[in-house]
């Protein structure tokens, strides 16, 4: 199981900078994202909260044919897994889609109505959150068509979608995909399809409670890679996600590539964990996953990399399951080298960390970071996409080989390409602010991501004896570990140690990513939420918890202040030296609560500081970002690659820059759906 850093922290400083204020400057920084100075195309279109970006693959033209078509494999196999997420996701999901795509492929009615203009961004929505919950919120998403016109077009198009599929879209059943409520049962009140209906939190508890009590200190990731559904008796058992099981004919796909894959390995290391990663999808066998992960950790040298399998577990509120992914990587070499200072100084950060001594390791070990470009993305990361990584997942892996760290280059780039300079303009507090922001704000990001990602996840220990986050800290394990990391980085961007490696110039650097990361977690991430609407997002919850207690244990000094002017609110930061040491004091206390699995400390922590909103602040920060006219939410088209052959054999691959979204998503539908309606 990997570990992977949403790092939306750090994307939203590129997505928390889309246009200006005054129309005529949201007219300029329009232009600025669709028509960059180097002539690529970056936004595409925005539509409901979401913007559709593209991305450049730098570098693949310097590949060796033996590269290219390795990555082209690599390719095959990601997108060969893409109707995996959807089901996961929800139960109906792929049923939903086929129609909807259907229609889309056949309808010749009047496309200049309101209604069909409404039920292209429905799908489009839809595909963009791989099902009919929101990608972020976990939300339903609510058409603004009727029932009525939805069936007309399922009747000029000859398109079957009925029963409790069809009126799902329109009714309040399943409302969240992901319930974090600890008030209500997670995994009943979780409209995923990880659980069959029916089955509780208790019930699965104590499964897995059973198959755990004996794992001892390298415990494999139990239900990993299955749906628990009720058998014979009504006692529970697992369906495997492996070739001749459930998803077998998309992992069947899956496998074909990869096979063809490990015949082009650049190295006998890379090779080697393909080949198990190709085992376990055939056996579904968690013991294969985790001697595949040691395995993978192991290939460092390799120009070519990639993610393929069951990885992320935040789609279930339990922390058990894991969503299908894929990322396709080529190595940024100077970019890499650069940065390659933090995974060398990693025992130092270790050891000069605020954390209690006993929580610390004695040796950091093997974390390698990379900046990488990115081919295609597929599964739980795409269209909407991480910019930080670090994997594996599983502690004792991480402890005992290390692991690998990557900033994903190229898609930085793009979300800062696609960007303006709006939401500094409108909520920085002043012109020293604004002017440090434009000046630092994206080394400041990078640093983060490289700080959360390197030394943030493979910081600390867990006490002897202490069982998983997931099974301490439950629903709140997500968000503790994504605070902790960020906590990290926070910590050290205001140490001149970074100054001493030669990682920036002066500590502006870090005041403008402790100005950015207050900024937007207590009040900009606020856009993404409906009037009335909490926060349960573990990543939303992460911010508004460091942001938000740092505030309060700093009231006494002043530390940050909320400023009311022309009837706006703004936040700014009177001591960023003390507000490092609160910061420091946070990351003890969350440390400390991860390596005793103190449950009710870390449950304290998120629903005091992580879940509540201020509502009138909350209208204020919507009203103000209305204005400026941009999506709160950024994702990706794919390149495509197109393989050159002679006789059969591959000798060249292309990359294309598709430009439509819709076009894209009927392209995969035609060529990679590989699962039924129903599963």
């Amino acid at each position: 199981m990997f570990k992977k850093s949403i790092l939306y922290a750090t994307a939203i400083t590129a997505l928390a900078a889309c246009t200006g204020e005054p129309k005529n400057e949201i007219e300029e920084t329009q232009e600025e994202m669709t028509e960059n100075t180097d002539g690529f195309k970056y936004k595409t279109e925005q539509f409901a909260d979401l913007k559709i970006i593209r991305y450049q693959v730098p570098g693949f033209d310097k590949l060796t044919a033996k590269q290219k078509e390795l990555v082209y494999y690599l390719y095959q196999a990601a997108l060969s897994g893409r109707d995996i997420i959807w089901d996961q996701n929800y139960r109906h999901n792929l049923t939903i889609r086929k129609a909807l795509e259907n229609i889309v492929a056949n309808y010749d009615g009047d496309k200049e109505s309101e209604d069909w203009k409404n039920f292209m961004i429905y799908t489009k929505r839809v595909w963009f959150s791989n099902g009919i919950h929101h990608h972020y919120s976990m939300a339903k998403l609510k058409p603004d068509f009727s029932s009525e016109y939805l069936q007309g077009l399922l009747d000029a198009t000859g398109t079957t979608l009925e029963g409790e599929a069809f009126d799902v879209i329109f009714n309040d059943a399943d409302a969240k995909r992901v319930n974090l409520d600890p008030e209500k049962d997670l995994i009943a009140g979780s409209a995923n399809n990880f659980y069959a209906p029916g089955i509780t939190a208790k019930e699965v508890e104590a499964f897995y409670g059973e198959m755990a009590k004996d794992a001892g200190d390298t415990p494999i990731s139990f239900g990993l890679n299955s749906k628990v559904v009720r058998g014979e008796g009504g006692n529970l058992k697992e369906q495997k996600w492996h070739v001749g099981g459930m998803y077998s004919e998309s992992i069947e796909k899956i496998v074909y590539w990869l096979e063809k894959a490990s015949t082009v390995a650049e190295s006998d290391e890379q090779k080697a964990a393909l080949d198990l990663l190709i085992e376990y999808y055939k056996t579904g066998d968690l013991k294969t996953w985790d001697e595949y992960n040691i395995a993978w950790v192991a290939a460092t040298n390799d120009v070519v990399d990639y993610i393929n399998g069951f990885i992320e577990v935040y789609g279930d509120a339990k922390g058990y399951k894991a969503t299908y992914e894929s990322v396709i990587q080529i190595k940024d070499f100077e970019a890499s080298e650069r940065m390659q200072v933090v995974s060398e100084n990693a025992q130092w950060f270790e050891d000069n960390s605020s954390i209690m001594d006993e929580h610390k390791k004695a040796n950091v070990v093997g974390v390698t970071y990379k900046v990488i470009n990115v081919a295609v993305e597929s599964g739980d990361a795409s269209p909407s996409t991480p910019i930080g990584i670090n994997l594996p997942n599983a502690n004792w892996i991480r402890a005992n080989h290390g692991s690998k760290s990557v900033s994903l280059g190229n898609i930085v780039l793009a979300y800062d390409k696609s960007s303006g300079s709006g939401f500094t303009n409108e909520f920085g507090n002043d012109d020293e602010e604004k002017a440090r922001a434009k000046a630092h704000g994206t080394l400041a990001g990078k640093l983060h991501t490289a700080l959360h990602e390197v030394i943030g996840h493979a910081s600390g220990k867990l006490n002897p004896g202490v069982g998983t986050p997931k099974e301490t800290l439950q629903s709140y394990a997500n968000t503790l570990e994504e605070a902790r990391a960020d906590l990290v980085a926070l910590y050290y961007l205001m140490d001149t140690k970074l100054v001493d490696l030669g990682l920036m110039e002066s500590l502006e650097v870090g005041k403008a990513e402790y100005d950015s990361y207050i900024r937007n977690g207590l009040m900009l991430q606020l856009r993404r939420l409906e009037e009335g609407e909490e926060l349960e997002e573990a990543h939303m919850r992460n911010r508004q918890l460091v942001a938000s207690w740092a505030y309060e244990k700093g009231q006494e000094e002043n530390v940050i202040e909320y400023i009311k002017r022309d009837g706006k609110t703004y936040l700014n930061i009177n001591d960023y030296e003390k507000l490092k040491v609160i910061f420091g004091d946070l990351l003890r206390e969350i440390q400390r609560i991860k390596s005793e699995g103190d449950y009710e400390a870390g449950r304290a922590l998120v629903e005091d500081y992580g879940v509540k909103v201020d509502a009138e602040l909350h209208k204020e920060v919507l009203e103000r970002s209305a204005k400026l006219n941009s999506a709160p939410y950024g994702g990706f088209i794919n390149p495509l690659l197109v393989p050159v052959e002679e006789n059969g054999e591959i000798v060249d691959v292309k990359v294309e820059y598709p430009e439509d979204f819709t076009k894209q998503m009927m392209y995969y539908a035609e060529n990679y759906s590989f699962l039924p309606a129903v599963n």
